[in-house]
Order: C-alpha cells, then sequence, then structure tokens
C-alpha cells in the first residue's frame, strides 16, 4: 500500500532536509554557525520546555525529554531546514485533560497514537491540505488556549493554597476565586520582578535570553532572601539527571478507542503549528520546506516521545525563529539544539531544583500573550459576518467546552459558510440576461431566478449559461430551470464553459433536469464543458447516455444541431 502511495519519483518529496543540505557541501564554517544558532536556541528552550511540562500537568523533567528527543527527530528528519522542535503551548490544554483523566498513560499512548496518525498524514500528502484550514479557526483556537495557559498560571502567579485545580475553566476560575485570601505576597511580588525583568530584556536587550534570566534571577533572589515561595524541588522532588529507557504502558482496545478523539486533537495540532512554523521560516529566509516530510517527520517524534515517557512535539515558530536570526544554516543546528539540552540535563540538574514556580507561571504569561494574537483577533472582529461567528464560536469553545469540540466545530462552520458562499456566487445567464439574480446571504439557491424569452436565439430554442461551480450547494439552482421553460421551447442549451467543476450531486441534479425536459418533449444540449467538468460528464455517461441528451463543442455548434 505504501508503495502505491509514494511513486518512485517521489520519493524526494519525503527525502530529509538533512541529508539534501549536507548532500550539496557541508564545512566548518557551516558547523561553527549551526553550533551558536543551537546553542541560542538551547538556552531558550531549557526554561520553556520545563514551565509549559508544568503547565501540561507534568513535571518539568518530562519537559526536558521531550525537547531532546523529539527536538532532534524533528530537525534530523523534517523537511524544514530550520525548524525546532519541542513541547508548545498549544498542546497544554489536551495534554491538562488527557492527564486528568487517563494519567500519563493515557498521555502516551494518545501521542503513540498521533504519531501514527501524523505519519499517514504525510505519507497520503496531506500536508497542503492544511492551508485550508481558514485563519479566524486557527486564531479562534490559539487565542482560547492562551487563555487557558493564562488561566492555569493565575494560582502560581498569585502562590494561593488551593486543591489540584479542575481541568475545566469556569470551574477552575470558581476554585481560585474562593481561595483568593490566601494569596502570598512573596510569591506575588517574585513573579511581577520576573515578568518585569522578561519584559524590560525584550523591551531593551532582545538579544539577550530573558526566560533564562528570570529563571536565574528567580532562583538566586528566593535563596538570597529566604523566600517562602514554592520551587521545582520542594514541588516534584529531586529529578533525574539522564534520559528514561524507552517503554510503552499496557495498551487494550477499550483505551484506544477512549483515546483516539486525543489523539486526531494532537495530530491535529501538531501537524498545523509544524506547517505554520515551517512557512514562517520560509518567509524569513526565502527557502521551501517539504510539508509532507514534515509531517512524517512530526509523527516519528512524537511517537518516540510517547516511548520515552514525553510530551507531543510539534514545530515552535518562535524557537525556529531564533534559531534562523542566531545564523543557523542548516537542520544541523536544531540537532545540536536537542544535544546542548541533554547536556545541561546532565550537569545541571540539580541546580534545577532551586529555581521557584513564579519564574515559570511568568514565562507562561508572556507565552499565553503571545499566543493570543491580540491584533489579529481585532482584526478578524471587523471582518464579515462569516469570519466574525467563526472565530467567536471556536474561541468560546475552546475555553468553555472543549478543544476537540472545537476544532470539529470550528472546520464544520468553515466549510459550510465556504460551501454557501459557493453557491451564492453561482449565476445562470440566458442569452446575455441575468437569470439568477443578487440574493441576500439568508435565501435559497435559484430562489430570485426569472425568465425572459430571447428574440435573438432561433425560434423554440433557449441558451442558458451556468457560471460557477456545479455542486450539491448550487444543484438546486440547475433543477429549477426546467420549470422557467415555457410551452413554446423545444430544445435547451446549456453552455458550461465557466463551471470549473461538477460534483455527483451536480451530475444527479444534470439527469433530474433532463428526465424533466424528456417528459415534456424538450431536448437537451450540454456544450462547452472543461477540464475536471469534461471528465465528470465523460465518466457519467459514459457507458449510460440518456436519450435525449446531446453534447456540443460551443454554443454555436449547439445552436445549428
Amino acid at each position: 500500500m505504501v508503495e502505491r502511495m509514494l511513486k518512485r519519483r517521489d520519493w524526494h518529496l519525503f527525502l530529509p532536509k538533512t541529508v539534501t543540505v549536507l548532500a550539496r557541501g557541508y564545512n566548518g564554517a557551516d558547523f561553527r554557525a549551526d553550533t551558536l544558532a543551537g546553542l541560542t536556541v538551547a538556552i531558550v528552550a531549557l526554561p520553556l520546555s520545563m514551565a509549559l511540562a508544568i503547565a501540561s500537568g507534568t513535571t518539568p523533567y518530562v519537559g526536558l525529554v521531550t525537547a531532546v528527543i523529539a527536538g532532534f527527530l524533528i530537525s534530523a528528519l523534517g523537511g524544514s531546514r530550520f525548524q525546532i522542535g519541542g513541547p508548545t503551548g498549544a498542546f497544554v490544554v489536551v495534554v491538562y485533560g488527557v492527564m486528568a483523566q487517563h494519567g500519563m498513560d493515557g498521555l502516551i499512548v494518545a501521542t503513540l497514537m498521533a504519531g501514527g496518525i501524523l505519519v499517514l498524514a504525510g505519507l497520503l500528502r496531506l500536508g497542503t491540505w492544511i492551508k485550508y484550514i481558514p485563519d479566524p479557526v486557527v486564531t479562534g483556537f490559539t487565542s482560547g488556549i492562551a487563555v487557558i495557559i493564562f488561566a492555569s498560571q493565575v494560582k502560581d502567579i498569585l502562590g494561593l493554597s488551593t486543591p489540584r485545580l479542575p481541568a475545566e475553566f469556569l470551574p477552575k476560575w470558581s476554585m481560585m476565586l474562593a481561595h483568593l485570601d490566601t494569596v502570598s505576597p512573596a510569591v506575588l511580588g517574585l513573579s511581577l520582578t520576573c515578568l518585569g525583568v522578561i519584559l524590560a530584556l525584550r523591551a531593551y536587550a532582545p538579544r539577550v535570553p530573558a526566560f533564562l534570566v528570570a529563571v536565574v534571577l528567580g532562583a538566586v533572589l528566593t535563596a538570597l532572601l529566604k523566600l517562602p515561595v514554592p520551587t521545582i524541588g520542594s514541588t516534584f522532588g529531586a529529578l533525574p539527571g539522564s534520559l528514561p529507557a524507552p517503554h510503552l504502558p499496557q495498551i487494550d482496545l477499550a483505551m484506544v478507542k477512549t483515546l483516539l478523539p486525543s489523539a486526531f486533537t494532537i495530530a491535529f495540532l501538531a501537524g498545523v503549528e509544524s506547517l505554520l512554523s515551517a512557512v514562517v521560516a520560509d518567509g524569513m529566509t526565502g527557502r521551501r520546506h517539504r510539508s509532507n516530510c514534515e509531517l512524517v517527520a512530526q509523527g516519528v517524534a512524537n511517537a518516540a516521545s510517547a516511548m520515552f515517557g514525553g510530551l507531543p512535539a510539534t514545530g515552535a515558530i518562535a524557537r525556529t525563529a531564533t534559531n534562523i536570526r542566531s545564523g543557523a544554516r542548516s537542520p544541523v543546528a536544531g540537532m545540536l539544539h536537542a544535544v546542548f539540552l541533554l547536556a545541561f540535563m546532565l550537569a545541571f540538574m540539580p541546580l534545577v531544583a532551586y529555581v521557584p514556580l513564579a519564574s515559570l507561571a511568568a514565562i507562561l504569561v508572556v507565552v499565553a500573550w503571545n499566543m493570543s494574537e491580540v491584533h489579529r483577533f481585532i482584526s478578524l472582529l471587523k471582518g464579515a459576518w462569516g469570519e466574525r461567528l467563526l472565530l467567536v464560536t471556536t474561541f468560546v469553545l475552546t475555553i468553555a467546552v472543549d478543544l476537540t469540540v472545537a476544532i470539529e466545530v470550528g472546520v464544520i462552520g468553515a466549510a459550510i459558510l465556504f460551501m454557501h458562499r459557493m453557491a451564492q456566487a453561482v449565476s445562470v445567464e440566458t442569452g446575455v440576461s441575468l437569470v439568477a439574480e443578487d440574493r441576500d446571504d439568508f435565501s435559497e439557491p435559484g430562489a430570485d431566478i426569472r425568465y425572459e424569452a430571447r428574440p435573438h436565439l432561433p425560434e423554440g430554442v433557449e441558451l442558458f449559461h451556468f457560471r460557477g461551480p456545479l455542486f450539491f450547494a448550487s444543484a438546486g439552482t440547475l433543477r429549477d430551470l426546467a420549470e422557467l421553460l415555457d410551452s413554446r421551447i423545444h430544445h435547451l442549451v446549456l453552455d458550461l464553459a465557466d463551471t470549473p467543476f461538477i460534483d455527483p450531486s451536480g451530475l444527479a441534479a444534470l439527469d433530474d433536469l433532463h428526465q424533466r425536459l424528456h417528459g415534456r418533449g424538450i431536448a437537451l444540449t450540454i456544450t462547452g464543458a472543461q477540464g475536471n467538468a469534461r471528465k465528470a460528464l465523460r465518466r457519467h455517461y459514459r457507458f449510460h447516455p440518456p436519450t435525449g441528451l446531446r453534447f456540443a463543442g460551443g454554443v454555436a455548434e449547439a445552436l445549428s444541431q
């Protein structure tokens, strides 16, 4: 099956950029540039990976394992020259929910299945389909995720003393508001200090690794002032200083069925964010990525991360941009970033215990703000009613219901909106006059069709020009044509020169139109069909051409018959 999906001439589409870049020549200067870029990205990824893991309901160690394993494989096997992979904010919500319901074993199984889905999607060349997901849906759920990430950090920012917070958004806020009297001045002060340092460095010294500085500063202040604040060590205990051995939990059919929706959500998020990141990298460098190769690499990396007890991973836009700005020349930079992270784990893991959770919460507040895309959200709110509805619906469902539901409703809603607009774009003309007049957004296709006999046509002949795709949303317009002809007409010419494609519903509408006309003794000639529409007609009528239906190459030929 795979051999049929991958024809020999298409193998290059799945060849990792590492292979093609190194095959063209790689020298010492390239390696030095990649080493510096990899070290820079590793410094950025170190605190971020720990913070995202804690927000997801796991330990900082799990986040670092993910960044090492998945980060190395995404760069080594991917279709983008500069992609940096690892845990990202997009997964926080779904990972937290899976962890709350099914524990770490459930997350491993869901991530493993997501890896398989991504590999299959790449082999089926679905990478180019990502562009069909409209901006309102993507912006709606990323902004919703940003709000949820911020809400998850309020407890650590304020130092609230609460039981384990529920995964649901509204109950979480309800519990935190009920414990507002437990705010810790020391934790709040440290959080605001770290947040202020991050914002100041980003504004006035953007080349300084603000996240790492905030983490180190928080740890130093906590130790020197003996602040009574929770730290990684006090919360999670001693963390291992090496990679774990690969293992898999017990997997049964019931678990697979239960976790399948979460696996699809993880795969969807990984695919969307990785390809968006690759597109951003292309725009910054003028290069071109291989989308399907990237999906396969994401699948392999997620499966490997799951086997080592890690989190889902994908391409990280901010870290990829940092990699490019740091002078990276090849995927070797991304691979070295993972190697440097592993070295940090081996050498400095005991020091991680002194990092206060308030510092990591400050980092995640900045991450949430960057994800929120406030300017993009406001811009879309100024758009057409359909885009506004998609945006707000996806945003609200992400926060109040579930990320999986939000994505499903958003994509389905976008498809319905697209079909409605395509149907609205259809028009039918008789001779040279408009038959299907402009309609408001909520009218039925064909509702305002009018008919006028054309004096310049041969007696008893009428000509209709169908403009637009003939598919299930516009098929009703075609069916209505038979009712417009008066008793004087004995021959109808239907011109499809401006019809780009015909789907099965459109073909059924043609059959229905022919049957109605044939019953009234009216001949039907279809003319002008080209490209995909012509192919569809040939396939449909190849073996069963109906009586009384004729085809012509052009309108003049049809009128002369």
